[in-house]
């Protein structure tokens, strides 16, 4: 089992952001959409900094739903992401515009044929090629964009990421992720209510977090060893 991604979403401290790098996060998430948990284009640039001053490689995300393809570049480049979310439903068309690699968000409902989901990935990503396009599934829940808190049926997840490589995202928490790693063995995996608490970041959390998936995916690896 490759070594499954961590993202942790949704930070605005810059005690957080250290936590969550020191931890062993590899993706780093800044709201720059409509949230509770947005972030100014200055708040996102500095705290983008203060993460690449842990010394390690991580990867600075910037969140977005339904903004201009210009204004998603123009803010990547003044904060420094390295990649762009895009969580409001926007098509590979889309993507072609953006100058930066993109986790484009699918949104799994009640009842949503994972065969569908699997083939909208597919042709995203034979549209897309070269690494471009990572596709993230997240709980589906009215207008949120994201940020739900709920989690979805998993043996959807694991049906799509048998075939193609996902991140997971929704209600997931330092006590479930291990069996989402275990149960659908996903690219990465996505978190940002799941390590809070009142509303607010837990460094306590994130590094419980990181360190459940990092365990549960030895424990597959050893599973699956052999001394044949």
């Amino acid at each position: 089992m490759q070594r499954v991604r961590v993202k942790i979403c949704g930070l605005r401290e810059e005690r957080d952001v250290v936590a969550a790098a020191v931890a062993g996060a590899d993706y780093l998430g800044f709201v720059m959409a409509p949230s509770r948990r947005r972030v100014s284009l200055d708040e996102a640039r500095a705290l983008v900094r203060e993460a690449r001053r842990v010394g390690r490689a991580l990867y600075a995300v910037g969140v977005f739903v339904g903004a201009a393809a210009d204004d998603v570049n123009r803010a990547a480049d003044y904060c420094g992401f390295d990649l762009v979310q895009l969580s409001g439903g926007e098509d590979v068309a889309y993507c072609r515009l953006l100058e930066r690699p993109a986790i484009r968000v699918l949104h799994v409902s009640c009842g949503t044929p994972a065969a569908l989901l699997a083939a909208d990935v597919e042709r995203a990503e034979a549209e897309l090629p070269g690494g471009r396009l990572l596709h993230l599934l997240d709980t589906g829940a009215g207008a949120a964009a994201g940020g739900t808190g709920c989690t979805f049926d998993w043996g959807i997840a694991r049906d799509v990421a048998a075939r193609h490589d996902v991140i997971v995202a929704g209600g997931l928490t330092p006590d479930n992720v291990g069996e989402l790693v275990r149960m659908v063995q996903p690219h990465g995996v996505d978190v940002s209510t799941g390590v809070e608490r009142e509303g607010a970041k837990d460094p306590e959390l994130i590094r419980a977090f990181v360190a459940a998936v990092r365990r549960a995916g030895k424990e597959k690896v050893h599973a699956g060893c052999s001394l044949a």
